[in-house]
């Protein structure tokens, strides 16, 4: 009997795992099955994997392109600019002017090659008629001869002063800039060219420059006006170059001390034959909060012509404290003297005085706010409101 349960449960367990088990023709069809559909998701993957790598391609060539276009940080050309608008309340004599608008452009061509250019909108509307102009203010190449020296060749600002290679709006106490650099330098100043700037020993360098001279007037109020000598390289004359030079010291953290002359055979380019020379001499200290800017400048004339009218010397000079309390906010005095007529014997001395404040949202964002007091030969007090920005 035991016998027979025996065999009887055998057989039954056989007949169970031969039910339970696929045939060969099965486990062929079962596997084609699976590589049908495993070769159906293989080529989901790679077409996703196909989309993916096209999107990326598709984003990185605009990352590109602009930066290519705008100036990103792997790009070879960049752009920036600044600007400044001015309300002048002098003697109950009100104006509000967008005094400038400027763009630059720059480009690298190699790590040693590049150019700089620099076009300026003034007074917001130009045309005939109208009050403002479109100049260009600096388009050059510069190239690195050495590790210490660089050349520069085509339009660019003259290197005399302080304010007049960096006048950024956010770089100085004031709402318009000093009457000295104005009349006397006259900034801003740029002529065409080539430059040479080199640097040696702790902290000096130089640079020696020949470029377009000025042509003043010789009839009328303006006569021998330095600021009207200013041709700005438009089909300028030039029977007369010029030639500069200057010596720069700043070794010791926080200070700048420089100097430039000037010579120039005939700053009326051959009407009266009238030689002229550009002395000036500058000091900028900063240390902390404290702040010190000092700056002389002084021109001489040769000729009877500018010296029976007293403006065969023309100087001036100014000085000027102030107190930054922290990255917002700073406080200034500025006096400033000069005379285009200092050759004669009236007292034909200006006087201005400024006190103020900058405020700064930004380091290149500023608000600024001065009272001003005119006095000597000229009049008129009031005050001045600006705002400027760079980037």
């Amino acid at each position: 009997m035991k016998f027979k349960l025996s065999a009887i449960a055998a057989l039954i367990a056989s007949t169970s795992v031969m039910a339970a088990e696929p045939s060969n023709k099965e486990l062929l069809e079962l596997i084609k099955k699976q590589q049908t559909q495993i070769e159906a998701l293989k080529n989901k993957v790679e077409k996703a994997e196909e989309k993916t790598a096209e999107t990326d391609k598709k984003v990185e060539a605009s990352v590109a392109a602009i930066e290519q276009n705008l100036g990103g940080t792997n790009s070879k050309t960049s752009i920036g600019g600044y600007g400044e608008l001015h309300y002048n309340n002098i003697e109950d004599s009100e104006s509000i002017d967008f005094h400038r608008f400027v763009l630059f452009v720059g480009h690298e061509f190699t790590n040693s090659i590049r150019f700089f250019s620099e076009l300026e909108v003034e007074h917001s509307l130009a045309g005939e008629g109208k009050p403002g102009e479109v100049e260009l203010e600096q388009a050059y190449i510069e190239m690195d001869l050495t590790d210490a020296s660089t050349l520069k060749a085509g339009l660019f600002l003259v290197p005399v002063g302080i304010l007049n290679e960096t006048h950024e709006p956010n770089t100085f106490y004031g709402v318009e800039r000093n009457p000295v650099e104005k009349n006397i330098i006259p900034a801003t100043w740029w002529e065409a060219g080539s430059s040479i700037n080199t640097k040696f020993g702790d902290g000096w360098s130089a640079d020696f420059a020949f470029h377009s001279g000025l042509s003043v007037p010789t009839d009328g109020s303006k006569s021998f006006l330095i600021r009207d000598g200013r041709q700005k390289v438009a089909n300028a004359n030039a029977d007369s170059l010029a030639y500069t030079a200057r010596l720069k010291y700043t070794a010791i953290p926080g200070l700048e001390l420089a100097a430039s002359y000037q010579v120039q055979s005939d700053v009326t380019q051959g009407e009266l034959d009238a030689g002229a020379s550009l002395f000036t001499a500058h000091a900028v200290y900063n240390k902390g909060g404290f702040g010190l800017r000092a700056l002389y400048a002084a021109w001489e004339i040769d000729g009877a012509d500018a010296e029976a009218i007293g403006r065969d010397e023309q100087e001036g000079y100014y000085i000027e404290p102030s107190y930054r309390f922290n990255e917002s906010f700073g406080l200034f005095a500025r006096y400033n003297v000069w005379d285009n007529n200092a050759g004669d014997s009236t007292d034909t001395e200006k006087r201005q005085s400024n006190i103020g404040l900058n405020y700064w949202p930004h380091e290149y964002v500023v608000f600024k706010f001065d009272v001003e007091n005119r006095t000597g030969a000229q009049n008129g007090s009031g005050f001045n409101l600006g705002v400027g920005y760079q980037f």
